[in-house]
């Protein structure tokens, strides 16, 4: 395996710019203009690793032109095969609290105007997002979490907002009454093109704060950009603890069905 090459990719979210202490920074170019950032490559244990903050080490990017396309075609140039992607999320639900992790398998697409896709044409691909996150990778953060004594969400679907203004009361009441577990800005399209590039994806979300839907039954705060930082902050550690002990456990093998994304999604 070459200096400029990985198996594993980590993005990094709001106030989680570092991963390793030791790395090398290259340029990716891809067909799809420049990824947010610089890539960090480094080793942690024997898996080559490559980290790039997905808003930008400056958080230039604000979620709604984050180069999603350009950031997932450079992790599959350097050979990555698992990506896992951590973000700052608010809670829908009360019982999900600040300060919890959540394993997200589900996500509803409420954003507009993103690029969404690598398939344009000339041939018809219809990628299956009936299970958007990779099964193995999940289980692995949720046994790992546990282990480490985190309150940790073994699934729950994440609505994903255009951003980058926060939700309206009334749809935070919508997406609460829809039993939601939390919503965010980021999460799609990342998935979903990793998805249509046979990565795997595991999602890892921080809940940050409650949104302004469960106010209204009662007891938390509006959303407000101090409290996110307070909270990411006090918890930035836990998330790359976390991290750090996945990339230690995942296998080198695949056994689960992104690693074949696309066997059945071309038309002709």
């Amino acid at each position: 395996m070459s200096e400029h090459s990985a198996q594993i990719g980590v993005f990094g979210g709001s106030g989680f710019y570092s991963l390793m202490d030791s790395f090398k920074e290259i340029k990716v170019e891809t067909p799809y203009g420049p990824p947010s950032d610089m890539i960090a490559i480094g080793t942690i244990g024997d898996k080559r690793v490559a980290f790039l903050p997905r808003h930008g080490k400056l958080h230039q990017y604000p979620p709604h032109v984050i180069p999603y396309r350009a950031n997932i075609y450079a992790m599959k140039q350097l050979g990555v095969t698992r990506i896992i992607g951590p973000n700052c999320v608010g809670s829908l639900q009360a019982h999900i609290k600040p300060g919890d992790f959540v394993v997200c398998d589900q996500f509803i697409d409420r954003t507009s105007g993103r690029k969404d896709t690598f398939y344009d044409g000339p041939v018809a691909t219809h990628i299956s997002s009936a299970e958007p996150y990779c099964a193995k990778l999940r289980e692995l953060a949720v046994e790992i979490g546990r282990k480490q004594n985190i309150t940790i969400h073994d699934g729950g679907a994440t609505v994903v907002i255009q951003g980058p203004r926060f939700s309206s009361r009334a749809e935070s009441q919508w997406f609460t009454s829809m039993g939601w577990a939390t919503v965010n800005m980021t999460q799609y399209p990342e998935c979903i093109l990793a998805l249509e590039q046979e990565i795997c994806y595991v999602n890892i979300a921080l809940i940050t704060d409650y949104d302004v839907g469960v106010v209204a039954d009662g007891g938390a705060e509006a959303v407000s950009s101090a409290e996110v930082i307070k909270v990411l902050q006090s918890n930035n550690e836990r998330v790359k603890s976390l991290i750090l002990e996945m990339i230690m456990h995942i296998p080198d093998t695949r056994d689960c069905p992104c690693a074949h994304a696309l066997e059945f999604a071309r038309m002709g």
